[in-house]
C-alpha cells in the first residue's frame, strides 16, 4: 500500500527476535511468560516502525525506487549495528514454551508441538488479514489508499494516520515473526539478511502485489527447499533460485501477479 520497497523489513524481523530474547531475560521462561515476551517484542518493533514511518519513511512516498532501496538499506546498516551494540555478536537462544515442549509422531515422523503451532498459525494469520482487507471498513480504506490516496484524502479520511497505522501493523507482524521463530533457531545479527532474501524470492515467485500469490509462493519456496535438502543437500539453494529464474522467464510478473499496464 505504501509503495515503498522496504529493504529494512527483515531487520524488524531480527529486532523482534532480539527484543523477545530480552523480555524473556526480564520475565523468565515460566508457563505463559514466553507469549507475553513475544507480544512485548512485537509491540516494541511496532512502536519503532511508527517512529521510522513518521520521521523518515514519510519523505519517501512517491520517490523513485532507487532512493527507497538506498535509504532502507542504510536503515538496515544502522539498526543492525545498534543491535550488535545492545546484544553483542554472540548467538542468543530462547527456550520453547514449557506448555509446548513435547512432540508427537505423525506418519513415522516426530513433530515438536511448537513447530505444529507455527505451521497452523501462518495460514490462520494470512486468512485473518485477507478477511480484514476484504470484509471490513478499514480494509476498504487500505485498498482505496493503495489505488489513489489523494482521492481517499479528499473524502475526509486521514490518510497520513492510516499510513502510519498500516506501517506499524506491518512492523508488528515482522517483529512477531522474529519473536515466534526465536525458540526454533539461533538469534544472530545476520538473520535479517537471510529472511529478506527469502522474502524477495517468495514475492518474485508469487507475484508482486498479490496477497495469495505471496502465500502460495511461500509454500512453494518451502517445499522446494525442503525436498532439495532431502534429495540434493548440496544443491538445495540452487533449486530455489532455479525455480525463481524459471518463473521470471515464463511469467515475469509472478504466478498470481498481474503485468503492469
Amino acid at each position: 500500500m505504501l509503495r515503498v520497497l522496504n529493504f529494512a523489513h527483515g531487520t524488524f524481523y531480527m529486532l523482534g527476535a532480539y527484543t523477545t530474547y530480552q523480555f524473556v531475560q526480564w520475565v523468565g521462561g515460566g508457563p505463559g511468560l514466553f507469549w507475553l515476551a513475544a507480544l512485548g517484542g512485537a509491540l516494541a518493533v511496532a512502536a519503532l516502525g511508527g517512529l521510522v514511518e513518521r520521521l523518515l519513511f514519510r519523505h519517501l512516498y512517491g520517490k523513485e525506487e532507487l532512493y527507497q532501496l538506498l535509504f532502507t538499506y542504510a536503515l538496515v546498516l544502522i539498526l543492525s549495528d545498534a543491535a550488535k551494540m545492545l546484544w553483542g555478536t554472540q548467538q542468543k537462544s530462547v527456550s520453547r514454551p514449557p506448555e509446548l515442549s513435547g512432540a508427537f509422531t505423525l506418519f513415522g515422523a516426530t513433530i515438536p508441538s511448537y513447530n505444529l503451532l507455527i505451521i497452523l498459525l501462518g495460514p490462520a494469520i494470512a486468512l485473518g488479514f485477507w478477511l480484514t482487507l476484504q470484509r471490513t471498513r478499514v480494509g476498504r480504506f487500505i485498498r482505496a489508499a493503495a489505488l489513489d490516496r489523494e482521492t481517499l484524502g479528499a473524502l475526509g479520511v486521514d490518510v497520513d494516520a492510516l499510513y502510519t497505522w498500516i506501517f506499524m501493523l506491518a512492523s508488528f507482524l515482522g517483529g512477531l515473526g522474529g519473536a515466534l521463530i526465536s525458540p526454533m533457531r539461533a538469534i544472530t545479527p545476520g538473520m535479517d539478511t537471510e529472511i529478506i532474501v527469502e522474502a524477495f524470492v517468495v514475492v518474485v515467485i508469487g507475484g508482486l502485489g498479490s496477497f495469495w500469490g505471496t502465500f502460495f509462493g511461500a509454500l512453494i519456496y518451502g517445499q522446494v527447499l525442503s525436498f532439495g535438502i532431502l534429495f540434493f543437500p548440496r544443491f538445495s539453494i540452487f533449486a530455489v533460485f532455479a525455480l525463481m529464474a524459471a518463473v521470471l522467464m515464463v511469467r515475469p510478473w509472478g504466478l498470481l501477479g498481474r503485468p503492469l499496464q
